[in-house]
């Protein structure tokens, strides 16, 4: 079986802020079924055993967490915040934010379809990393892990822009003060077919207003446009 190196592991320790004392729990956590079938593995060398654990582990933590920070919060409101952060989109947000698409063991036709920056496969990689976490560490360090993995996903969600489409919101504005003249250029390209990265900037009447990176060019262009959004005092200026 496919190995991670040294390199690999002390990378992604350092990018989840945990160190497994088990690298197999690891391995196993970033090991999708479909290396594990073309392999002829057994069922358990993939990680969907760990990721059924780590997506109870994180409707706790969520859960504990949002009960402590909104004392006087109603459970319709409390349920509606929790969704937004657990979600298959947050997840994939927290995974492309430390490269997680690029440690996941696949198979080859996963690998050449594009698997790494599969939303549902990295959303489902994070889950098991925390479900292996607390298998190795119990209930604090899971905790601590996913509020850390998550720190980026909650703020957004706390403050209801998770599921923002800036790119429309940034259409909508630029329209309104007649410019019609809107465009998102390409600007650079990186890395193999299989794990690419996009620069892309946004382009109004000829000028530059904003700039983004994503795995990638949708990903690209919405970063592009929140940059746009949220630089300066939030007003656009072109």
């Amino acid at each position: 079986m496919m190995k991670l190196n040294e390199e690999k592991v002390e990378r992604i320790s350092q990018a989840i802020g945990y160190r497994f004392r088990d690298k197999t729990l690891l391995q196993t956590a970033l090991t999708h079924s479909s290396y594990v079938n073309e392999n002829k593995l057994p069922y358990s060398a993939n990680n969907e055993r760990l990721e059924f654990l780590g997506d109870a582990v994180l409707d706790a933590v969520i859960s504990d967490y949002l009960y402590r920070l909104h004392p006087e919060a109603e459970e319709g409101s409390l349920t509606k915040l929790r969704a937004a952060m657990v979600c298959e989109q947050a997840l994939h947000l927290a995974a492309e934010q430390i490269g997680l698409g690029e440690f996941l063991i696949l198979g080859k036709g996963e690998e050449h379809n594009g698997g790494r920056t599969r939303p549902s496969m990295n959303a489902d990689a994070v889950e098991a990393i925390l479900g292996a976490v607390f298998i190795e560490a119990g209930w604090e360090t899971a905790r601590e892990t996913a509020l850390y993995l998550l720190r980026d996903v909650i703020k957004e969600a706390s403050r209801g822009q998770l599921n923002r489409d800036y790119k429309s919101l940034v259409q909508e504005e630029i329209q309104a003060r007649g410019e019609s003249d809107i465009r998102y250029e390409v600007v650079r390209e990186e890395g193999p077919d299989h794990n690419k990265t996009f620069t892309i900037d946004l382009v109004v009447g000829g000028k530059v207003l904003g700039r983004g990176t994503g795995k990638s060019k949708k990903e690209a262009e919405q970063q592009a446009a929140k940059h746009v959004l949220e630089s300066g005092d939030g007003s656009i200026v072109f």
